[in-house]
């Protein structure tokens, strides 16, 4: 089943144009002992420790019920349904034990508490290193930075990092024997496990290194702020626990939430859109433009089918498709599909070239700030400026009057619907090849960012265009 829902996974990823250099599973060999020698080496270095505790059991299941198995209402802000790791409306990480009126997940029994013995991760002995990389981080954005701050003042607590569960990784530790490790604690080790298991499969099983210890590498996360604390706390206190030097977070890119019609996104009562079906209403990249474009980057952000159908419409078809097909349109018509020579550029055509480069200029600095909302909307902008450009141009009109004109306007155009091709490679790329392949380009470093300032020539050949989008409508589900 595993290796069935695996395959699934990389289908949809790759239908939704996602690629990853190596996408890996925790269960693999490579990343096991990884994780195995690196508990060890913390356990050596002293920050590991026994403690008998009482645990919740389900006496109808006959298990014992760690973090998700487990649910009740949040004792700090009351949500019903909490889990016994970490509340998912706050935030915040608890404990089992922790939870008000709890019962299992899975059989909705109440639980009765036995004795068990588990290892714990001393995080507290870790405490004063971990403040000082958080606050001296000033790539965190706030509500990491905040949040992670609010854990340490309230103080850390030492978790336990095994589990009385039948899968997982098996704890490494004398007498551990029948323990697993904590699932979250293990999988943020995914992130250099998998480094090493990629360079293993290209032969330089030392390489990875060179991502983990070379402090010139910055290593970078996007997440959802309820997996905050895992990332700013967890694992950099694993990483210093270790002794060795390794690279800390750069930066915790950590949105808040998105939300569906303003409900919290929910399986268990089909609220939202699966990521499998979405693609059976639409295609991919108007559910990644609209996606990122509402990107809840500084709070909540809801998404409803009246935002997504004016994103797909307005931007998508009106603005970008509508200015790039007639552009190329024309030149297929009245220039045998060849970018026309421009003769003595005026004032308004050289302006509007320089703007291209102070376009790329503010993606860069939004790109770079992870700032990706506003590296739509100032790419939408440029698309706007071009169709006002056009409009004011109007070289359907002067196309026999005065050709010179409108050669020169069409083949400005035509550098502008080659910069909008690279812009829009990272948010919609399915449609950025459909561009590179209609203007004809061939050439891969002209795609390249730093392409940019490079011009197409008079006369190269472009193909046949065809629209790139189409209006879209409510959904018949809706």
């Amino acid at each position: 089943m595993t290796d069935e829902n695996h395959a699934k996974v990389i289908k949809l990823f790759e239908d939704w144009g996602i690629s990853y250099d190596n996408y890996t599973r925790t269960e693999n060999p490579t990343h096991v002992r990884f994780v195995q020698d690196f508990f060890m080496k913390i356990y050596k270095n002293g920050y590991i420790f026994t403690q008998e505790t009482e645990f919740p059991f389900c006496p109808k299941c006959n298990r014992f019920l760690p973090d998700r198995f487990i649910q009740g209402e949040c004792p700090r802000c009351g949500f019903s349904q909490a889990r016994g790791d970490q509340c998912d409306q706050c935030g915040w990480p608890l404990e089992p034990l922790k939870l008000i009126n709890p019962q299992c997940a899975i059989c909705g029994e109440k639980p009765i508490i036995k004795k068990t013995k588990h290892w714990y991760f001393d995080l507290p002995k870790l405490t004063d290193k971990i403040k000082k990389y958080i606050e001296e981080n000033d790539k965190l954005p706030a509500n990491a930075k905040n949040f992670s701050l609010s854990l340490i003042k309230e103080g850390l607590k030492p978790r336990p990092i095994t589990r009385d569960n039948q899968w997982g990784i098996p704890a490494p530790f004398p007498g551990a024997e029948g323990k697993t490790i904590y699932v979250w604690v293990e999988a943020v080790l995914g992130y250099i496990s998998a480094t090493i298991e990629y360079f293993e499969k290209l032969g330089k099983p030392e390489k990875w290194e060179d991502y983990w210890f070379n402090h010139e590498t910055k290593t970078l996360y996007f997440i959802g702020k309820d997996n905050i604390p895992f990332h700013t706390i967890i694992l950099p206190a694993l990483l210093l626990a270790s002794g060795e030097d390794y690279n800390l977070p750069w930066t915790v890119n950590s949105t808040e939430f998105l939300l569906f019609k303003g409900q919290k996104f929910s399986k268990s009562r089909r609220v939202g859109v699966w990521i499998d079906e979405a693609l059976k209403l639409y295609p991919a990249d108007y559910w990644r433009y609209t996606l990122i474009s509402i990107r809840p980057e500084v709070r909540d952000t809801s998404f409803t089918w009246e935002v997504f159908i004016e994103k797909v419409n307005s931007d998508l078809n009106d603005t970008l498709g509508n200015f790039i097909h007639r552009t190329l349109t024309f030149i297929h018509r009245y220039y045998d599909s060849k970018v026309p020579q421009p003769e003595k550029l005026d004032e308004y055509d050289k302006d509007v070239l320089e703007n291209i480069l102070k376009f790329k200029v503010e993606l860069e600095d939004s790109m770079e700030n992870f700032k990706l909302q506003n590296f739509i909307l100032t790419t939408i902008n440029l698309a706007r400026l071009a169709n006002k450009y056009i409009n004011d141009k109007e070289p359907w009109k002067i196309v026999k009057e005065n050709p010179e004109k409108a050669a020169s306007t069409l083949w400005v155009a035509t550098q502008i619907v080659k910069a909008l091709a690279t812009f829009l490679q990272p948010i919609i790329p399915q449609t950025s090849n459909k561009i590179w392949e209609t203007l004809g380009l061939k050439n891969k470093s002209i795609q390249q960012w730093d392409g940019i300032i490079e011009k197409i020539k008079a006369g190269h050949k472009i193909n046949k265009p065809k629209p790139l989008f189409k209006k879209v409508t409510l959904p018949e589900t809706e």
